[in-house]
């Protein structure tokens, strides 16, 4: 069974976004010489748009993916990458010596944004074939889509901006477990799992059924300690 520890990082807007880590060990990550290497070269490359460059300096996705100690030979699952923002960055940087999966909506999106994004991704990969095709594609859905990755075979799993709309969408707290469980499945022992969010400031106010979805850190690291998790940390980069 894969026993796994975590680190939490915070807001860059304080009760607005939050960053949770289920990470081994628990202290400062730095990026080795090939892996920052590769990261500035995926940020800086040309196949990425002026306005998803332009959101560097508020998402912050190289301090982010150094904290939940991302290395460009893992293999990495990233959840729900929508349009793929932070594809653009993790694809390039992993093609390389890593590999990433992009484990996207349900086969049938139930919801409009989701079938638009996920058009849009198709399209992003396909315009871009020397950096996307390495990318594999699994579903993160209904209860029939939880295998992100074989079992027990990725490093690290990330997940932005996500959790929030599990509650908004009215999934609920049992959903959002059995997600998290299904994340700690296809994690390696000692492996990663980060997440970065909105966040509800006071869990004592919080509604988890609100239109926003926002929920406290509280209650993110409790789902995520119920699938098995150990916390582990947290941090201001974003």
């Amino acid at each position: 069974m894969n026993t796994n520890s975590a680190r939490l990082t915070s807001a860059l807007f304080p009760g607005l976004l939050m960053a949770l880590i289920v990470a081994a060990p628990a202290h400062a990550q730095s990026l080795d010489a090939a892996t920052e290497t590769a990261l500035d070269a995926a940020i800086a490359g040309e196949h990425r748009s002026a306005e998803n460059r332009a959101r560097d300096r508020y998402r912050h996705p190289k301090e982010t993916l150094a904290f939940f100690g991302f290395r460009s030979d893992m293999t990495v699952v990233e959840i729900w990458p929508g349009g793929g923002w932070y594809t653009e960055i993790l694809a390039p940087a992993l093609k390389e010596r890593g590999k990433l999966y992009a484990a996207q909506y349900s086969v049938n999106p139930p919801f409009g944004y989701q079938r638009r994004y996920f058009g849009s991704f198709l399209t992003k990969l396909g315009t871009h074939p020397d950096i996307y095709r390495d990318v594999v594609i699994t579903h993160f859905g209904s209860p029939y889509e939880l295998e992100i990755a074989p079992p027990g075979s990725a490093d690290m799993v990330v997940t932005f901006r996500n959790v929030h709309n599990w509650f908004a969408e009215g999934y609920g707290e049992d959903a959002a477990r059995l997600g998290f469980r299904a994340m700690y499945d296809a994690l390696k022992p000692g492996g990663v799992l980060g997440i970065v969010d909105h966040r509800w400031p006071d869990p004592a106010t919080e509604d988890p059924g609100a239109a926003n979805g926002y929920i406290s850190e509280e209650r993110t690291i409790a789902s995520a300690e119920a699938a098995g998790f150990k916390f582990a940390g947290r941090s201001d980069v974003n």
